[in-house]
């Protein structure tokens, strides 16, 4: 499988060299999604063959100047090949069904190069092919967020995406030369035989976590997904989403878990533990005030993947403190949650990108009402926001539920600091589930209940085809995948072995288990329970209920607007996205994001009304847009002064770098 995996990156590189004249026509378009989509198919595909067979390993006929390149295909690569090929897989298909014309090459030739570099980075046995892939996947998606460059908004997002890009390519590299140098060479053979210690492990550590915790969108450095994710094509930020953040998950695990050996002590996962829980709470409470739907659905991804971290600093940390069981429970949460949102986010973003074609909007203030004329979305989007929210019996709740088992269980490592650190963790991660859930009702509840804001809302249409398959198909893998945890978990016991040398928490078709003797959770059991309640309220209701049903204008406190102009009320009394979330701005967001609400009032005799105005800004990305830019201005100034050294003066800074270096390579040789 291995092979055919290889083959097909070459295939997606070769697509994506052929797309540029493909772009010209609308079948050519066509013809470069349907490659994705297979590719996609195949991706998945290999994934599951992977973790039914073992692990394979490949080296290529060329490379770099000292050696081959290698691949390799075992468990942790073949797990998170499921989320990349299932995103890609429905992405490419919307996108398929969303072509009615000529698409501009920018847009087209980007696309599988992306899912390649992607593809290539989970398949890399090497450093230096998982920095290629990892660079192939960044450049090829900062395209893709750059494609529509007319607009301010999408130059500044490109940009700044591009610079957290460089920053975490940067960021490997040099935790790849810090194992490198320790082992001697590239490959992870190598780095696995001599895995770092003591403050070199410290270092790859938090060099991992800038280059990929950037990528995955870690807090304090995720202020780009919020500025990317609504600059690109909707399929694209589907896939961004859904598969690109976990593969800098995976690269992450593999640093950690595998690459710098099994011995590391326990602390090394309380930094994951303390960034995700923050990426939690600020992800989820930015998404219970953002008004764009995919700036929305870009936060929740923050706050996902700061559950993720959780569970991985958790596994890492348990193993530490020689608790295989329970780092066996927390890398199942964190690998079963990495499947889950990746299914039920790419669906979300689909759903928005949708609801962009047939009401020309993102703006929830311009939508509402959409379930009466895009039913089909509206109802896949529901089966997203149920899974986001964490409700049983949908998939998001079995991941979230036995990340909360192993923070309950943090106890049980004997050190009182991190005892503590766990204890706040635990408090933080139900914070940022519960608003998770008031996002999500946010999201739904305003752009697919009430009535149309805006003509063009009332107006909208729904695709059908390869679009609607292309919802429908994550919808059901959603309520499927909550059906049955237990046979997931089953599937991922090699990559748990991996992670944390034990096999999956105790579990059957039917049931999860914590832990031996622990709380079981069983799905099917609450799927039934929650159908007959429903089914229960629903008699109760129509037998209640008059013979006839009227329908009449919505009450608007008192304020009817007339019959002839607007027969149901006004659209403008309805709650808006940023009256929604007031309370929780009120609440948090003063102290979390320098929320801010105020009244501007006419001067006197002046007859405008008095407007309420609120915001927020990312403290974060201030810093960003703030003194960084001063210190790169004052750092081109220096350089600029270096134009003026004579050819002495260069060739003694030459000779000095070269000095130092190979003083630094004796100390680094005599440790």
């Amino acid at each position: 499988m291995l092979t055919v995996l290889v083959l097909l990156v070459g295939a997606l590189a070769a697509l994506g060299g052929a797309a540029m004249p493909l772009a010209r026509s609308a079948a050519g378009a066509r013809l470069v999604h349907a490659g994705c989509v297979a590719a996609g198919v195949v991706l998945a595909a290999g994934g599951l063959a992977g973790l039914l067979g073992g692990p394979a390993a490949l080296e290529l006929p060329f490379g770099p100047p000292w050696g081959p390149a290698r691949l390799a295909l075992d468990a942790l690569s073949s797990w998170f090949l499921l989320p990349l090929g299932i995103a890609v897989a429905c992405a490419s298909l919307f996108a398929l069904g969303g072509v009615h014309g000529a698409v501009p090459a920018r847009e087209l030739v980007p696309w599988p190069l992306f899912v390649a570099g992607m593809a290539l980075t989970l398949l890399a046995a090497d450093g230096f092919t998982l920095l290629l892939g990892f660079e192939a996947m960044s450049l090829a998606s900062w395209v893709l967020v750059a494609h529509d460059h007319a607009q301010a908004e999408n130059r500044r997002a490109a940009r700044i995406y591009l610079v957290f890009a460089g920053f975490g390519g940067l960021a490997l590299i040099l935790a790849c030369g810090l194992m490198a140098g320790g082992a001697g060479d590239v490959a992870f053979a190598a780095f696995r035989d001599a895995p770092p210690e003591g403050w070199r492990a410290a270092a790859v550590l938090a060099l991992v976590l800038a280059g990929a915790g950037s990528k995955a969108g870690l807090a304090p450095l995720h202020v780009w997904l919020p500025l990317a994710h609504p600059a690109a094509p909707s399929h694209v930020s589907a896939v961004m989403s859904g598969a690109m953040t976990k593969v800098a998950l995976y690269v992450l695990a593999r640093f950690v878990f595998d690459l710098m050996g099994p011995a590391q002590p326990f602390w090394l996962g309380a930094p994951l533990i303390a960034l995700g829980a923050a990426s939690a709470v600020i992800g989820a409470l930015r998404a219970n005030l953002e008004e764009d739907t995919k700036t929305l659905l870009a936060c929740s991804t923050i706050e996902n993947v700061g559950l993720i971290a959780i569970g991985l600093g958790l596994a890492l940390a348990f193993r530490g403190a020689d608790l295989p069981a329970l780092a066996a429970l927390a890398a199942g949460a964190a690998l079963l949650h990495v499947l889950n949102h990746a299914v039920f986010k790419t669906l979300l973003f689909l759903a928005a990108g949708e609801v962009l074609h047939g009401a020309l909007s993102r703006r929830i203030d311009r939508l509402g009402g959409l379930i009466h004329r895009m039913p089909w979305t509206a109802w896949a989007a529901l089966a997203g926001v149920a899974a986001a929210a964490a409700l049983p019996p949908l998939s998001g709740f079995a991941s979230e539920w036995l990340l909360l088992q192993a923070l309950l269980s943090a106890w049980r490592v004997g050190d009182l600091a991190f005892q503590m650190g766990a204890a706040a963790a635990t408090a933080l991660a139900a914070l940022a589930t519960a608003l998770a859930a008031a996002a999500m009702v946010r999201f739904w509840g305003l752009v697919f209940l009430g009535r149309p804001r805006t003509p063009r809302a009332a107006g909208a249409e729904e695709s059908g085809g390869a679009v609607r398959i292309a919802l429908v198909v994550p919808a059901v893998l959603t309520v499927l995948l909550g059906l049955v945890p237990g046979l997931m978990l089953d599937l991922a016991e090699p990559a748990l072995r991996l992670m944390a040398g034990a096999a999956a928490p105790r579990a059957d078709l039917l049931a999860v288990g914590a832990a031996e003797g622990g709380a079981r959770y069983w799905p099917i059991l609450v799927a039934a329970l929650v159908a007959a309640a429903i089914g229960l309220v629903v008699w109760l209701v129509r037998r209640r209920a008059p013979a006839g049903v009227a329908r009449g204008p919505a009450w608007d406190c008192g304020f009817m607007a007339p019959p002839h102009h607007l027969p149901f009320g006004d659209p403008a009394t309805q709650p808006s996205a940023a009256g929604f979330g007031q309370p929780l701005r009120r609440m948090l967001g003063e102290s979390l994001l320098a929320a801010r609400e105020g009244v501007a009032m006419p001067p006197p005799g002046d007859t405008r009304p008095a407007v309420l105005e609120s915001g927020f800004h990312d403290p974060a990305l201030a810093a960003l847009e703030g003194p960084l830019p001063r210190w790169r201005e004052a750092l081109a100034t220096q350089a600029e002064k270096l134009r003026d050294l004579s050819i002495r003066q260069c060739l003694g800074l030459t000779f000095g770098a070269v000095v130092l270096m190979l003083a630094l390579l004796a100390w680094l040789e005599g440790r």
